[in-house]
């Protein structure tokens, strides 16, 4: 595999609708109000004469529902020449995109919607379907001799959200064990921490900003690949849609730089969020002093927009010096299986007993359409989260493995390697203290063949502290899956790092 002059391409589309969908992200449904700013999709295409690489970032909360099938198939029927196979699917976890499940793969129970008008899921997705395989259409055909360049910054995005505490909270007279929601132990996702028993974080957070710039060929930047361990959901309880925080991101960047392409990717970050826990009144006076009255969530975003965006003029001022035109480029798809998070019998007689306890209740009828959606909605939620838990029981005997498949690639020096799941950021550190090369860009959430997609891989560390993202609610894969998928992906990132 020798050096290859490199072709590139752009395109974006703008998948935002005003009709009132449901909005995934919480346990309870909501259905969107309206539009705070636009949701994207971005496709980028780095071509050399040997194999390809086709990005396709979107602002969605996760990508399921056979949903990539339907993307690769549709880009298929535009233009038989594109490698459909190649293409590597990603959402940002915004908590405020339209939801994308489609009525004919829905077989869990939904509850009743009377009083409130829902437009259709599949019209949405069908949209969202023909303007993604748009994008990837557009940047495969426009592709032209180009170059890259590539650094990394920092920037404080996100920050550790689960909380350790001295004691086991599922002990504490108040506690509420066996939730559908959270399975506490010495760990609690937003826990509080001015807790007497409070210890501290169980792991830290990731800083680097990891940033891949393209140029045409005079040598004009053209877009950038930003990478952050961080998902977006600083607005993740509004009704109505938005890209979160990497609207803002854009807007920032462009501000400075106009109109380039930017194509977003969430690292590893299960157990982060861009939550502040323990500082917050000196955040709320921060952002009453700098932005005014403006919302504490908003000042946020803005906050963190500034701070991407500082990052990638510090980073482009310097990375612009070496800008490669011809590299070895290698792009490996593999599935992989999985050490699946079993249920124990214990767990599978919980799940038993608490669905039939669930079955008894009835739906609300007394309140507003919006607030009975509300309370049923999460009853339905809580069924369905025991339902899942019935069927994996007896599905894990003939099936103790999860298939997933795994893209890894290599520009040059650089690399990258996808995950589906909100992967624990540990497992990122592990990959990239082990990948030979100069620097590895870990991409989670990214979409699968099928019908699933998501769901946390916790570490055993997290396993221990339980909590929610860390049970057998939130983990299909074990932490022995977790780690089969670090060997894996480390070996092939040594493989093609080794070819010439």
């Amino acid at each position: 595999m020798g050096k290859q002059q490199l072709l590139i391409g752009w395109a974006s589309r703008d998948v935002t609708t005003n009709k009132p969908v449901n909005i995934p992200g919480q346990f309870h449904m909501r259905i969107s109000e309206g539009v705070i700013d636009p949701v994207t999709v971005t496709a980028l295409v780095i071509e050399s004469g040997e194999d390809c690489v086709i990005f396709l970032s979107a602002d969605l909360c996760v990508i399921r529902s056979h949903l990539l099938d339907e993307v690769r198939a549709a880009v298929k029927q535009k233009n038989k020449e594109i490698p459909v196979e190649k293409i590597l699917m990603h959402a940002t976890h915004t908590h405020t995109a339209p939801g994308l499940i489609s009525e004919h793969f829905f077989v869990e129970e939904q509850p009743p919607f009377d009083g409130i008008e829902v437009a259709s899921s599949d019209e949405y997705r069908r949209f969202l379907v023909e303007q993604a395989s748009d994008a990837i259409y557009e940047a495969y055909v426009s592709r032209k001799p180009g170059g890259i360049a590539y650094g990394y910054g920092y920037a404080v995005v996100g920050h550790n959200r689960r909380v350790v505490y001295f004691d086991d909270v599922s002990k504490r007279p108040d506690a509420v064990v066996n939730s559908t929601s959270r399975v506490d132990g010495h760990a609690r996702m937003y826990g509080n921490t001015d807790d007497p028993q409070f210890s501290h974080y169980e792991a830290g957070a990731d800083h680097f900003v990891n940033l891949l710039f393209t140029f045409d060929s005079q040598q004009q930047l053209t877009g950038a690949i930003v990478n952050v361990a961080c998902p977006s959901q600083n607005s993740e309880h509004e009704y109505r849609i938005s890209a979160d925080f990497w609207h803002d991101v854009r807007t920032a960047i462009r501000a400075k730089y106009g109109e380039l392409f930017l194509l977003p990717q969430c690292a590893a970050a299960g157990d982060v969020s861009p939550r502040i826990l323990h500082y917050n009144k000196a955040q709320e006076r921060r952002f009453r002093l700098k932005y005014g009255d403006i919302g504490t969530e908003i000042a946020a975003r803005r906050d963190i927009a500034e701070r991407i965006a500082q990052c990638f003029d510090e980073v482009y001022s310097w990375a612009k010096k070496e800008i490669y035109t011809s590299l070895p480029l290698r792009h490996v798809v593999e599935t992989v299986e999985l050490s699946k998070r079993l249920i124990s019998d214990e767990e599978y007689a919980i799940a038993k007993k608490g669905l039939e306890e669930l079955e008894k209740e009835s739906f609300v009828a007394e309140g507003s359409p919006k607030e009975r959606l509300r309370r049923n909605s999460i009853l339905v939620s809580k069924r369905n989260r025991y339902r899942r838990i019935i069927e994996r029981y007896h599905e894990q005997k003939e099936q103790p493995k999860l298939p997933m498949e795994l893209h890894v690639v290599r520009i040059g020096d650089v690399a990258f390697a996808s995950n589906r799941f909100e992967l624990y950021t540990d497992y990122m550190h592990r990959i990239q203290a082990r990948s030979p090369f100069m620097q590895t860009f870990v991409i989670q959430l990214a979409g699968q063949p099928g019908p699933d997609g998501g769901t946390y891989l916790c570490t055993a560390r997290g396993e221990e502290g339980r909590g929610y993202s860390a049970s057998m609610y939130c983990n299909l894969v074990s932490p022995k899956g977790g780690q089969e998928l670090v060997d894996r992906t480390v070996e092939i990132l040594k493989q093609i790092h080794t070819e010439t």
